[in-house]
């Protein structure tokens, strides 16, 4: 079975070969950089289906590089790993197109989770800057997504809340925690201009069958 191809940027090698250590051998890791321009000017020939980035870089920033990289390959996904614990700069990160946003203080923890769930389509967050945060972060993916282009994990999600399951029960089957599942429902009903839960159930018996 083909591995998801990785690359990682963050300009702190001892960080980068941690993190390679981590990654494999669940995920290819195709390549590695210590820089936002290097890694650009390479990064065309590597094919990778994610990349892990650093937002503080010398040269480029994370997100230059991340700007250049969806014009360049706006298949793939990206990942910021970053110190920055702000929520403003989070939500800058999703409305660039950002798939996931994870703390450096958590990622021994986090990031293989937040890598498996942007594999599958979906979103992540470091759990300490989502609390209050599901209105900025709906609105930046407004930005990201057509009205009725779901992931194939928003369609896991809003098929199993049809379906009548808690919230805290899709995420028992998913693996996502309850936030997690929320965050997916409201961006869902952001994107597909729906006000009530009833609507939302109506549109998956209509939609999902």
């Amino acid at each position: 079975m083909l591995h998801t191809r990785i690359v990682l940027v963050d300009d702190h090698r001892i960080l980068l070969d941690a993190l390679k250590k981590l990654v494999e051998p669940e995920f290819e890791v195709v390549g590695v950089f210590v820089d936002g321009q290097t890694m650009l000017e390479n990064i065309a020939s590597l094919r990778p289906d994610i990349i892990v980035l650093d937002i503080s870089m010398p040269a480029m920033d994370g997100f230059s590089a991340g700007e250049h990289l969806k014009k360049l390959l706006p298949k793939t996904k990206l990942v910021f790993l970053t110190s920055f614990e702000d929520r403003d700069t989070a939500a800058e990160a999703f409305k660039l197109g950002a798939s996931g946003y994870v703390l450096k203080v958590s990622a021994g923890t986090e990031l293989m989770t937040a890598l498996r769930e942007v594999d599958r389509g979906g979103f992540y967050a470091s759990p300490i800057l989502t609390d209050g945060m599901i209105g900025s972060f709906v609105r930046a993916f407004k930005q990201m997504k057509s009205p009725h282009s779901l992931t194939p994990r928003q369609r896991e999600v809003l098929k199993l809340l049809a379906e009548g399951n808690s919230m805290k029960s899709v995420g028992q089957t998913l693996n996502i925690t309850p936030r997690t599942v929320a965050f997916h429902k409201y961006t869902i009903m952001e994107q597909l201009n729906i006000k009530t839960n009833a609507e939302l159930i109506n549109y998956a018996h209509s939609h999902l069958q």
